[in-house]
C-alpha cells in the first residue's frame, strides 16, 4: 500500500492525493500520512511484521461473536465489546477493518464452534460440569457424593452443588438456580460437555437439546454451549474445578450427617476456593469478581418455570406398629413416639427427610438405599427419651441406699455394656425394683460380691439375686468350708486316695499322677 501511495505520487509529478485516495478507497490522512514518511520509518515499518493491534487481546472474544451470529455487524461487535471493556478506545472502521481481515482466515458459517473458553471478557461464560466421589464417609457409612462446579471463565468464582443421588434434568435446573442466586448475577452463557442432562443427541454437528434445560435456559436467558465430543479442554477451567473440589474440598473428610456435609461445604467455598490465591489469575476469586466482574453480569430471577417437583415434595407415609416407613422399596425408622402415626416424608439431594405433619418438624433423617428391600433403621430410634442417664443413676442410687456400691454397679454395667449403657440402667432399675419390693434391702455384702464380679449386665443381675434368694447361705457355707482345716485334710486324704486307686491300674487304661 505504501509503496502504491509513492508510486502514484511520483514526488508531486504525479496524481494528488486526493485522487489518491479516490484511486486506492483509502482516507486522504493515510495518503498524507504514507506520504510523509521517510526511507527508513517505511522500511522499519514493512520489516516488523508481527505488531500488534489493540483488537488482537479480544480476538477470541470477536471469534465466538461472530460464529455464533454470523450475521452481526462491526458496529454491534464493538458496542458488545465496550459493554464489557469500558477503556476499550478503538473506531468503528478499526472494528471493520479488523473483522474483514478475521472473515479471510476463520469460518463464520458452523452452527457450532470448538474454540478456546473466553476468559478475558467478565461476564460472558461460565463453565459446568459433573463429577463424583466415591467412600465419603457420612455417619458411618461409605457414601457416593455427586457434584456439580460452576466456574466463571474471567474470574474463577466457584460454586459447588452436591447430591447422595445421580443428578437428573430436574436436579441440574435447581443447581443452575441455585448457582446464579450465589454469583449474584447469570453470565451470557454456560459451557457444558454432551451430557444428556443438556444434550440429548448430534447429527452432523446439529444438536438436539434436552427440551426441558432448553425450556429453563430461553426463560432465564443463557446460552447453551455444547462443547465437541471428546474434548475436556474446552472446558479446562471446571475440569480442573472438579478435581480441586474433589481432593480439596472432599477426599480424607468424614462427616456426621448429611447437613454437616453441606455446612462444611458451604464454607469451604467461602473460606478456601472463593479466598485462594488462584493461580492462573494471581487474585482470589472472590475479589476479582466483585472489583471486575460482577458489574457485568446479567440479572438473574428465578424463572417461573422452575416449579415445586416431587423431589422436594412432602409425601405422607404411616409408621407401622414397629416404627418403619415404607419408601421405594425399603424401609426406614422413626422415633418409637410415631409407630402407627402418619408422618410426612421429603426426598431432599438423596436424603429422606420424615417430619411430623403438625409441626413441620423434622423428626428423622436417612440416606436413601438405592437397592431394594433393605430397613435401615436407627438405633436411637427405639429408646425412651423421657429417661436419661443422669436421672437412672440417681434412681438406682435412691434404690439402694449405697452411695459407694451404686456408683461401683453403674461404672460395672456401664464398661460391660458401652453401647446399651442406658438400656443396661433401665434393665437394672427394673430388677432392683423388683427384688426390694419383695425382700426388701440387698445387703452390703451381697451387693459388694456382685460389683467384683468381672462384668455384670441387667440380666446376670437379675439371676444372681434370683439364686441368693433360692439359697441364701450357700455363700457362706462355701466360705466356711474353705477356712476348715478339717476339710483341707480330707480333702487332701481324698485325692490321695482317688490317685492310689488309679496307679494300679491294670494297664489298659491311663496312669493319673496327683501332685
Amino acid at each position: 500500500m505504501i509503496h502504491q501511495v509513492k508510486g502514484l505520487h511520483d514526488n508531486g509529478n504525479g496524481l494528488s492525493e486526493r485522487q489518491i485516495a479516490r484511486e486506492l478507497k483509502i482516507s486522504r490522512n493515510t495518503v498524507s500520512k504514507y506520504l510523509g514518511m521517510s526511507e527508513p520509518d517505511i522500511t522499519k515499518l514493512l520489516s516488523d511484521t508481527d505488531r500488534a493491534k489493540k483488537l488482537d487481546e479480544y480476538r477470541a472474544y470477536i471469534i465466538q461473536l461472530l460464529q455464533t451470529y454470523p450475521g452481526l455487524s462491526a458496529v454491534k461487535v464493538l458496542r458488545k465489546l465496550k459493554a464489557k471493556v469500558n477503556t476499550l478506545s478503538v473506531s468503528n472502521r478499526s472494528v471493520r477493518r479488523y473483522i474483514q481481515v478475521l472473515k479471510q482466515e476463520v469460518s463464520f458459517k458452523q452452527a457450532r464452534y470448538y474454540e478456546p473458553v473466553i476468559d478475558m471478557v467478565p461476564g460472558e461464560q461460565c463453565q459446568v460440569d459433573g463429577g463424583e466421589l466415591r467412600g465419603v464417609m457420612i455417619n458411618g457409612v461409605e457414601t457416593t457424593i455427586y457434584l456439580m462446579v460452576f466456574v466463571l471463565s474471567y474470574s474463577r468464582l466457584m460454586h459447588v452443588s452436591l447430591s447422595a443421588a445421580p443428578i437428573n434434568t430436574e436436579m441440574l435446573i435447581k443447581q443452575h438456580d441455585t448457582a446464579f442466586r450465589y454469583f449474584g448475577g447469570m453470565p451470557q452463557e454456560c459451557v457444558y460437555d454432551q451430557t444428556k442432562l443438556v444434550v440429548i443427541s448430534e447429527t452432523f454437528r446439529e444438536l438436539n437439546l434436552n427440551q426441558r434445560f432448553h425450556q429453563y435456559a430461553t426463560a432465564a436467558g443463557f446460552r447453551i454451549h455444547a462443547c465437541e465430543g471428546y474434548d475436556p479442554e474446552s472446558k479446562g477451567k471446571v475440569e480442573a474445578g472438579v478435581k480441586y473440589a474433589k481432593n480439596n474440598g472432599l477426599y480424607g473428610e468424614s462427616f456426621t450427617s448429611w447437613h454437616d456435609l453441606e455446612q462444611y461445604f458451604s464454607e469451604w467455598l467461602d473460606n478456601i476456593a472463593n479466598q485462594r490465591l488462584h493461580g492462573s489469575t494471581a487474585k482470589k476469586p472472590r475479589e476479582h469478581y466483585e472489583q471486575e466482574e460482577q458489574a457485568h453480569m446479567l440479572p438473574y430471577l428465578t424463572p417461573s418455570c422452575i416449579s415445586t417437583s416431587s423431589i422436594d415434595a412432602v409425601i405422607t407415609r404411616k409408621a407401622d406398629k414397629t416404627g418403619l416407613i415404607s419408601w421405594q422399596a425399603n424401609k426406614y425408622s422413626v422415633p418409637m413416639n410415631y409407630q402407627r402415626t402418619r408422618v410426612g416424608v421429603t426426598n431432599k439431594q438423596g436424603q429422606l427427610l420424615i417430619s411430623d405433619l403438625a409441626t413441620s418438624e423434622v423428626i428423622a433423617e436417612h440416606t436413601i438405599s438405592h437397592e431394594k428391600g433393605q430397613v435401615i433403621k436407627n438405633r436411637d430410634h427405639y429408646r425412651d427419651k423421657s429417661q436419661h442417664i443422669e436421672t437412672l443413676e440417681t434412681d438406682i442410687l435412691n434404690c439402694l441406699g449405697q452411695p459407694e456400691n451404686s456408683k461401683a454397679l453403674c461404672a460395672l454395667l456401664k464398661a460391660t455394656s458401652p453401647k446399651i449403657y442406658k438400656d443396661q440402667l433401665v434393665g437394672s432399675k427394673k430388677v432392683l425394683i423388683a427384688h426390694c419390693k419383695q425382700h426388701g434391702a440387698i445387703e452390703p455384702e451381697l451387693l459388694s460380691r456382685l460389683i467384683n464380679t468381672p462384668r455384670l449386665t441387667a440380666t446376670g443381675l437379675r439371676d444372681r439375686l434370683a439364686a441368693f434368694q433360692q439359697n441364701p447361705n450357700r455363700d457362706n457355707e462355701l466360705q466356711a468350708q474353705q477356712n476348715t482345716p478339717q476339710q483341707i485334710d480330707q480333702g487332701n486324704d481324698a485325692l490321695a486316695h482317688y490317685g492310689a486307686l488309679n496307679s494300679q491300674s491294670s494297664g489298659q487304661g491311663e496312669n493319673y499322677v496327683i501332685n
